[in-house]
């Protein structure tokens, strides 16, 4: 099994990640280097991750057969004569544990080339050609060279910020030359970034990731969640649309004035190819092809407007596919909500759906995912799962936080993580170190990796599942995955004292350590920042477990509002006083062009005002679903006034507004 373990693991890995691209890319429409640059930065990481804990049984083997060296080392005697003297006497000596190899070894020598190969590779990706490949993506432009030029002027002051940190660099080997410092120095201060932005993503997902198990098994405070997304979503799929048919309105002024024999015809036609189908059909209607031009009665647009026209169509078709895709999911996730609370009370203990499947049901829901059995785990068996999940994720966040605080303590030994793997390499008990080395690092991983897949930057950066990624926001995030994960391993090694330049103790070192350089060389590094920055994960998880009053707050407001609306309605008609209206929470007969008034009369304090104002910026006021139509052409070429919401005013986003 030599080796063979790190083969299985590198197609493994190359697999899962292929996978999970799939699911947010779309590699048909996408361009090749996008979908090429993206699997790479992702895989490379996962397989950091997954190799990892090899390397950790494989420097612990090493470290068992020094000691047992040591230990069996014969020693000399000082005179032949003495010791023939005292040949009777048999000195006792403690036999050492055999060294066990581990299943998984990892021959010397191929750990330091392959660590060596897919660091420097994720970092070339993350500070050089991603950044490059997303200005290229975005750009407008109509050919390769001009998005070349679009790139490189976007990322001049990108790549000058470096060069200017490079040029002091090579001015502090000049004054130091050993020539090794020039590299710790740039890894020190990539995993210095990265270990900044780590700890402000771990702290945010230790918390939420237990707390939004918990909250799936309460399914009324999920289903007033999902009608609070809804709603939200609502406005921004109306904002979509309208920005498209924007958009497409410009695009349909430029296509009429530029004729077929224009010189700036030819990127007309670009634009178009990336306009919907039902947009390129009606645009083409409308077109005289045997109408020339003429410079002298015309103005035209210039091949500068034409290339922000064209990155604007590109941003407006994907955003409106987005939001389309997003609407259909969450409605039926509301759906399958809104039948769970109805079949709770069933009697007969099947659940049935309020829109049944037109196909036909396959041998699984036939003879194995049954009605009933469908029933007690919708039911009851998946809210006690979530549950006990929600605990023992609960478990291994508190354990992450009090090693985080105390992983720089050798004597004793703090860092729960420490403990277990020192108990374990006892026994040599590789398995389990391997198995307990990568559940640490796939629950860090799956704290900070959800993070980056949930927030939310305005709307540049969005990971839409759904084959709904935008080719910004793919490379955006493997990026942020290449500049996360080496620190996050780092830190890892830090937990379970196999960071000698952590915790300061004299062991072989792994091989990924070896690569990073010894941080010892900035030792205002190694000694201050490595070692208390991390602390500050228990204020980061403190502000995260109460920044949910807010929300909180508006789901109390939503379900106050399901639950007496009805009776605010029939005490409404009763009763039609305008100062007894003003005294009563909502106001049901306000007109149209009054809704972005205050909905409420009273308030009791600043943040349930904000908070009332977040839920009304969310709500769409005043559809009227009879007049709405999904086919934007089935109008005139003027914008209809039916069917539309009456307030079109984007939601305030936010930073972290999904976070």
């Amino acid at each position: 099994m030599s080796g063979a373990a790190l083969g299985i693991e590198i197609v493994v890995v190359f697999f899962l990640a292929l996978f999970l691209l799939h699911q947010y890319g779309d590699f048909r429409k996408q361009q090749r280097m996008v979908l090429f640059g993206t699997l790479l930065a992702w895989y490379l990481c996962f397989l950091i991750v997954f190799i990892l804990p090899l390397d950790v049984s494989t420097t612990i083997y090493k470290q068992c057969k020094i000691d047992h060296e040591h230990t069996s080392a014969p020693t000399a005697s000082p005179s032949s004569n003495h010791t023939a003297a005292n040949s009777s006497v048999t000195p006792t000596k403690s036999v050492p544990t055999p060294c066990y190899k581990p299943w998984s070894y990892i021959p010397d020598g191929i750990m330091p080339v392959f660590w060596r190969v897919v660091y420097w590779t994720s970092q070339c990706l993350t500070w050089l050609l991603l950044p490059f490949m997303q200005s290229y993506a975005r750009s407008g432009g109509f050919s390769i060279t001009g998005k070349i030029k679009t790139a490189l002027i976007e990322n001049a002051i990108y790549y000058g910020t470096y060069l200017l940190i490079f040029g002091s660099l090579l001015i502090y080997v000049a004054v130091h030359p050993e020539w090794y410092e020039l590299q710790t120095i740039g890894i020190t201060a990539a995993n210095t970034w990265g270990l900044f932005l780590l700890v402000l993503l771990l702290g945010y997902g230790l918390v939420e990731i237990p707390r939004s198990y918990w909250n799936a098994s309460r399914h009324g405070h999920l289903l007033i969640k999902t009608y609070f997304k809804a709603s939200k979503l609502m406005t921004e799929k109306a904002d979509a649309e309208e920005n498209l048919e924007d958009v497409m309105e410009e695009v349909r002024k430029v296509s009429e004035s530029i004729k077929y024999n224009h010189p700036l015809r030819k990127y007309i036609d670009t634009i178009l190819r990336k306009c919907p189908v039902d947009y390129q059909e009606k645009m083409g209607r409308n077109m005289d092809d045997y109408e020339d031009f003429d410079d002298k009665q015309n103005t035209y647009p210039s091949e500068k407007s034409l290339v922000k026209l064209h990155k604007q169509v590109i941003y407006a078709v994907q955003r409106h596919n987005r939001t389309r895709v997003q609407w259909q999911i969450l409605l039926q996730q509301a759906i399958h909500l809104e039948d769970v609370a109805k079949n709770e009370t069933s009697s007969t203990h099947q659940f049935v759906h309020s829109f049944p499947s037109s196909e036909p049901a396959g041998w699984f829901s036939r003879y194995i995912y049954t009605p009933t059995v469908e029933w007690y785990w919708e039911c009851f068996l998946k809210r006690w799962f979530y549950r006990l999940l929600s605990v023992v994720l609960t478990l291994f966040s508190v354990a992450v936080v009090w090693s985080e605080c105390t992983f720089f303590s050798t004597r004793p030994v703090l860092s729960l993580f420490a403990v277990f793997i020192q108990l374990a390499e006892r026994d040599y008990n590789y398995l389990y170190i391997e198995m307990a080395c990568f559940i640490t690092i796939f629950f860090l991983c799956t704290c900070v990796y959800s993070t980056v897949f949930r927030i939310r930057v305005f709307n540049y950066y969005y990971l839409a599942s759904h084959h709904q990624t935008d080719a910004y926001s793919l490379q955006f995030s493997g990026m942020l995955f290449c500049r996360l994960t080496p620190p996050l391993c780092l830190n890892f090694l830090g937990l379970i004292h196999m960071d000698s330049a952590i915790s300061h103790q004299q062991k072989e070192q792994t091989a990924y350590t070896s690569i990073m350089g010894s941080m010892r060389v900035l030792s205002f590094i190694a000694n201050g920042f490595y070692i208390y920055y991390p602390i500050l994960i228990v204020i980061l998880c403190i502000a995260t477990y109460f920044r949910s009053h807010c929300h909180t707050h508006i789901h109390t407001l939503m379900e106050w509002k399901e639950r007496y609306g009805n009776q605010r309605e029939d005490y409404t008609a009763r009763n039609r006083s305008s100062h007894e209206m003003k005294e009563t929470s909502y106001s049901d007969t306000v007109p149209p062009s009054n809704t972005r008034q205050a909905k409420y009369s009273r308030a009791g304090s600043r943040a349930e005002r904000d908070c009332i104002e977040l839920l009304q910026d969310a709500e769409p006021l005043d559809f009227n679903a009879d007049s709405l139509t999904d086919d934007p052409l089935d109008a005139e070429s003027g914008r209809h006034a039916g069917g539309r919401y009456l307030s079109m005013s984007s939601s305030r986003s936010r930073i972290f507004d999904d976070v």
